[in-house]
């Protein structure tokens, strides 16, 4: 059988300055910078990954962080595989954003590959997050990952596994 090559989209989503931009430099670059720049609209990147017997191209979606003045426009998720939704564990906050966005996006009909990451988890004396979050995830059967972009905690595996997920549901 021939190896398979495919193509597919994925959206990073939640509220801004969770860390979603650094996050895609570390996955696709190996690169760190806690000089914050706002991602203004969407930011596309590319990598190419090999699941098993395929060659995956993933086309990642860094798309602008919620706030009370800016909502995602559904035209930034339209034809996505798979969802990484990011919260802050360091900002309380950040994980309501993050539930709003999710549920906006989640389609009943067609349920799309997603993974809950907490990034900055390198800040562990700052961190806000209650373990019963990720707790009440992975009871509702998502995969719930500690990140950091930082130095690079879950980084790979959390796309990793995604891109696996995705495949699985192809």
């Amino acid at each position: 059988m021939e190896p398979s090559s495919l193509k597919r989209k994925i959206c990073l989503l939640g509220a801004f300055g969770v860390g979603k931009t650094s996050l895609v430099r570390q996955f696709v670059h190996s690169e760190f910078s806690d000089a914050y720049h706002s991602t203004m609209g969407v930011k596309v990147d590319k990598k190419v990954l090999q699941v098993g017997d395929c060659e995956l191209t993933m086309v990642i979606w860094d798309v602008a962080g919620e706030e009370e003045f800016f909502q995602v426009p559904d035209s930034y998720v339209q034809g996505a595989h798979g969802f990484l939704f990011v919260a802050d564990g360091t900002r309380q906050p950040s994980l309501a954003t993050m539930l709003s966005v999710r549920h906006r996006f989640q389609n009943p009909d067609r349920l799309l590959p997603e993974i809950i990451l907490l990034n900055k988890a390198d800040l562990e004396d700052e961190w806000t997050l209650d373990e019963k979050v990720e707790a009440n995830f992975e009871a509702e059967g998502l995969l719930c990952l500690r990140t950091s972009a930082a130095d690079g905690r879950n980084v790979e595996a959390a796309f990793q596994k995604l891109a696996e997920q995705m495949l699985a549901v192809r």
